[in-house]
């Protein structure tokens, strides 16, 4: 079976969706790899250490996806380049299959079967293909690591000559993945660190990194059964606020990380939060790309707002690029070896299985996925 992996176009230039060691694993299974020339010099892997591997080096990306198979990459592609993909052939990648409806469609028109990185399901089994874990990971260690270095503080108490350095004190929205790295990391620095969650179960996660759980009285709220939070309601969105302000005012750090799946952002700090803050504070807004939770945060760009240093940086996994990648690399390998058929050496579309029902999403010229024809059905092919 052909598979091509391309480079990533210029945008997203330090991603490199499968590292050497990974393409050796698959070569040995059977596979018949050819990548892009220069896929890996970003994170400095030669074409030579890719064709060690066992890989084949393609000058001309069209003809590499004309004739594959099946591709693998990390981001979606341009709309254009899904006319160049062979009918019949698997295209996996992130989608963003929510908002990207004329790509989903176009997939579905060339009879390419699409899987989303994205939509691998949240189960144990799934859990080594599961890309926004892995990145979400690398996200929350990579914000604290931002804020040590942005605040004029230094994180953990400190005993000296000239008197006792207080530990700064980290507040962090949020107790997913990103959070919980988040937590961990701002605990090895020696902060203060608090943390909420609308959801009461991780409260013993929180506790047990070290972190004091902040309760707040919310009523009903709970986690979808893939693990994501439940969308709040307004009123229910009003008390963490008004509860959460209280804390900010104290903090020097507060990172935000709350995120529903397929849906705007919830705003979480308000104007009048950041007013009550302390002028030096920041705050870091990881959800700044799909729409934010904070009022005021500029996409890719840092603030400041009475004296309060808003950062709406993006792509944080970027700033640890070799792990990002390592990772993800990871993630796509572990995909394929799952659905690998050692007899006939190729990769099978089991259309029973769990996980390829959460993340195929076009299949024999229609849109396969439930959740995302529903979606579309709806009217919703954006966020909202």
């Amino acid at each position: 079976m052909k598979i091509f992996i391309p480079k990533e176009q210029q945008a997203n230039k330090w991603h490199v969706p499968m590292l050497p060691p990974d393409v050796e694993k698959l070569t040995k299974k059977g596979a018949d790899i050819e990548i892009e020339s220069g896929l890996g010099a970003v994170c400095n892997f030669t074409d030579a250490q890719y064709e060690k591997a066992g890989a084949k080096i393609a000058k001309d990306r069209i003809a590499g996806f004309s004739s594959a198979e099946m591709v693998l990459r990390r981001h979606k592609p341009d709309q254009d380049e899904v006319g160049n993909l062979k009918n019949g052939s698997i295209h996996v990648s992130y989608l963003d299959p929510f908002n990207e409806k004329r790509l989903v469609q176009a997939f579905a028109e060339q009879g390419v079967s699409a899987i989303s990185m994205e939509m691998i399901p949240r189960t144990t089994l799934a859990q080594k293909m599961d890309a926004l874990s892995s990145q979400a990971s690398l996200a929350g260690y990579t914000a604290v690591i931002l804020a040590a270095e942005r605040i004029t503080k230094i994180f953990p108490m400190m005993m000296t000559p000239a008197g006792t350095i207080q530990p700064a004190r980290v507040f962090i929205i949020g107790a997913g993945v990103a959070g919980l790295q988040a937590i961990a990391t701002a605990k090895r620095l020696g902060a203060r660190v608090e943390a909420f969650d609308t959801r009461p179960a991780v409260a013993e996660q929180v506790k047990s990194l070290g972190a004091r759980f902040v309760e707040v009285e919310l009523g009903e709220t709970g986690q979808t059964k893939d693990g994501y939070a439940r969308e709040l309601t307004s009123e229910q969105l009003q008390k963490q606020r008004d509860a959460m302000a209280k804390v900010c005012a104290q903090a020097d750090v507060v990172i935000t990380t709350a995120q529903v799946f397929g849906r705007k952002a919830p705003l979480i700090i308000t104007k009048e939060m950041i007013a009550g803050m302390k002028p030096g504070s920041l705050v870091i807004d990881m959800a700044v790309e799909s729409g934010g939770n904070v009022e005021g945060s500029v996409r890719g760009q840092e603030i400041t707002v009475n004296g309060v240093n808003i950062i709406g940086l993006e792509n944080l996994p970027a700033r640890v690029a070799l792990h990002a990648n390592q990772m993800y690399s990871a993630n796509l390998t572990n995909l394929v070896e799952h659905f690998w058929n050692k007899e006939t050496k190729r990769f099978e579309l089991n259309l029973d299985d769990e996980i390829l029902r959460g993340c195929l999403i076009t299949h024999n010229n229609e849109i396969r996925n439930e959740i995302i024809r529903k979606h579309y059905e709806c009217g919703s092919d954006t966020m909202h």
